[in-house]
């Protein structure tokens, strides 16, 4: 468990952390819709795959550390109304794809660049549904956040506690019929009654690994 009292130690934790060999494959499965993930794991097509980026941005408010999750908005796309991490697809005015994920946190859910210090990135992910290749960008801020929403790409905002990433009892199943009509067991996190799936589920896991690993060798 993360609290208040070890706050600092675990950012130092996290930062060397995330500075090892990512986890990757066997950490996302944990967390990958089933039966078939091969294609997720395609690294030729990942390369080929419009490049983007996501932010895990962490801070400290009541004891906990929390971080922000938000409700795409519905559409017609295969991410409508999902639970996603702040972030999006590279510009080609974005330097890398750091960059683009403080970037795309600024315009969706207010947090300035310079007020966010990152500490290591996770493993890439490809998603193949939209033909994205995910960069996961871990960063912390120095202050409890005031958020401020784009309407036109946030419907809600959702705030995780960490610790609920290593709850097992807040690590979910249910069929879930796709897009394309299939039928797929997919697993998932409940985080504040929301269903939160796919590739946020998967770069969770992995993150949820790596916090593991962490507070077992306090």
């Amino acid at each position: 468990m993360i609290d208040s009292s070890n706050w600092q130690t675990f950012k130092t934790a996290l930062k060397t952390a995330l500075k090892a060999e990512p986890l990757g494959i066997e950490a996302q499965k944990e967390m990958a819709p089933l039966p078939d993930v091969s294609q997720r794991f395609d690294r030729d097509s990942a390369k080929k795959a419009r490049q983007s980026a996501v932010m895990i941005l962490l801070y400290q408010k009541n004891d906990k550390v929390q971080f922000p999750l938000i409700v795409r908005p519905q559409y017609p796309g295969v991410h409508s109304g999902q639970v996603a991490l702040p972030g999006g697809k590279y510009e080609e005015d974005d330097k890398d794809l750091i960059y683009t994920a403080l970037r795309e946190t600024q315009e969706e859910i207010g947090i300035s660049m310079d007020d966010v210090e990152v500490i290591g990135q996770l493993s890439e992910l490809f998603v193949p549904p939209s033909n994205f290749n995910i960069l996961p960008v871990v960063g912390v801020l120095s202050k409890i956040p005031r958020f401020v929403l784009e309407e036109k790409e946030v419907e809600e905002l959702v705030i995780a506690d960490v610790n609920v990433l290593n709850d097992e009892t807040k690590r979910k199943q249910k069929q879930m019929t796709f897009y394309s009509g299939i039928n797929v067991e997919v697993p998932y996190f409940d985080i504040e009654d929301k269903v939160v799936w796919g590739a946020t589920a998967m770069i969770l896991s992995e993150f949820a690994t790596i916090i593991n690993n962490i507070n077992s060798v306090k």
